[in-house]
């Protein structure tokens, strides 16, 4: 059995965090783990309120996985403040993480902001190249690259910056761009460019992907999978999830993806 830590926020309506991570782990056939930053009152329409978990009990819940159980694979999320990345990146280092994905949680998806400005410095100088792969939305990544995303070039000219950072592979994901018919994530090695294309699902049950699909990918990394098959099994789980979320209407914003039923496409 494959095992993946989750370091991230909890959102208390289960649709994204610590919870979407757990059930994309568990879909795709890893046993999650988790340690938590902060806790969120959160549900479809919106964050109504966060509180942050200190540091140390950060590092605490760390130790205790890694002590005992281990892990293949680290996926983190919301890291909401210097002190934060920075004690994640050093318990990364201490414990010699290779295979470490990170989603540069940066605003939730109601638009309400989940890392604060100062702390994106850090994010770039500290956690940025202790990944082995970073997995930003157009909009985090034009944060990252200082540049307007606009088209499925600018998204290759962002993952050529961000690269530059230290990040060792890094996957723009387009999903929001308004200019094609389908989803187009572009995966950059610091050589040559992957694009990993769906049909674009027009749904507003979109809350939680960019944690499932980085919790997909660490899974398919946790089981050896190379980079660009475990970028194309992430991509084609979180298609059919949100496919089949049309179904169950969770709430009265963007409900959540249908975690269980998107495995079915890729067992």
């Amino acid at each position: 059995m494959h095992t993946v830590l989750t370091i991230a926020g909890s959102d208390s309506g289960g649709g994204a965090g610590i919870q979407a991570d757990l059930k994309t782990f568990a879909a795709l056939g890893t046993f999650g783990m988790s340690t938590i930053t902060a806790l969120t009152a959160q549900n479809t329409q919106g964050v109504q309120g966060v509180y942050e978990i200190p540091a140390d009990f950060i590092a605490m819940q760390i130790n205790a996985v890694m002590q005992d159980i281990g892990a293949d694979a680290w996926k983190t999320g919301m890291l909401s403040s210097s002190i934060i990345i920075e004690t994640v990146a050093e318990r990364a280092q201490h414990y010699r993480i290779s295979r470490l994905v990170v989603d540069p949680v940066m605003v939730a998806k109601g638009g309400d902001p989940l890392l604060r400005p100062e702390a994106r410095t850090t994010l770039i100088e500290q956690l940025l190249p202790l990944a082995y792969v970073v997995t930003p939305n157009h909009h985090e990544a034009g944060v990252l690259a200082a540049m307007q995303i606009e088209t499925v070039d600018d998204m290759r000219r962002a993952a050529q910056r961000i690269h530059a950072l230290g990040a060792h592979h890094v996957i723009v994901k387009g999903g929001h761009l308004p200019a094609s018919s389908d989803a187009i994530d572009i995966l950059y090695d610091g050589q040559a460019f992957v694009e990993l294309r769906a049909p674009r699902h027009a749904s507003k049950n979109t809350h939680g992907t960019g944690c499932t699909f980085a919790s997909a990918l660490a899974a398919g990394l946790a089981q050896g999978m190379p980079l660009a098959a475990a970028a194309q099994r992430a991509k084609a789980y979180i298609t059919a999830a949100v496919q089949a979320a049309d179904a169950m209407q969770i709430g009265h914003g963007h409900g959540p993806l249908n975690h269980m039923l998107g495995q079915a496409v890729v067992f």
